[in-house]
């Protein structure tokens, strides 16, 4: 049974099956400006239909990598996601804020699935 991860938005079917981790490169001397940019994605990826798990910006350490994640209930739901953010006016600002500033120097999303999916599958000996 996918997982109920975070899901803090009472309009989205809250299973998730994926979560894309967003690891930012990013200037360590524009940690602030990144917490603005961040900050704006707090209520347009739930409007937009994430499931925002969380901004993290750096704190001890490493001081040029932030982290985004964002549920999704199948890579389909993402994909439509991803449609409407590149025709919202709002995230189209937020990524022209980012670009111009030259907040980002690299960005990489990876997918994941949670541990509770893997073990509700039947192993290959069960079937």
């Amino acid at each position: 049974m996918p997982g109920r991860v975070g899901c803090g938005n009472p309009n989205l079917d809250c299973t998730v099956a994926i979560a894309c981790f967003i690891r930012y490169e990013i200037d360590p001397f524009q940690v602030d400006a990144f917490a603005q940019y961040a900050t704006v994605w707090l209520t347009a990826i739930p409007r937009l239909g994430g499931d925002l798990l969380g901004y993290f910006l750096p704190h001890e350490g490493t001081n040029n990598v932030a982290w985004g994640i964002v549920a999704f209930n199948s890579l389909a739901s993402y994909e439509a996601y991803r449609a409407r953010v590149k025709a919202d006016p709002e995230a189209r600002a937020n990524f022209a804020f980012a670009y111009d500033r030259r907040l980002i120097l690299r960005e990489e999303r990876t997918f994941f699935r949670a541990v509770d999916q893997i073990a509700s599958k039947p192993t290959p000996e069960a079937r």
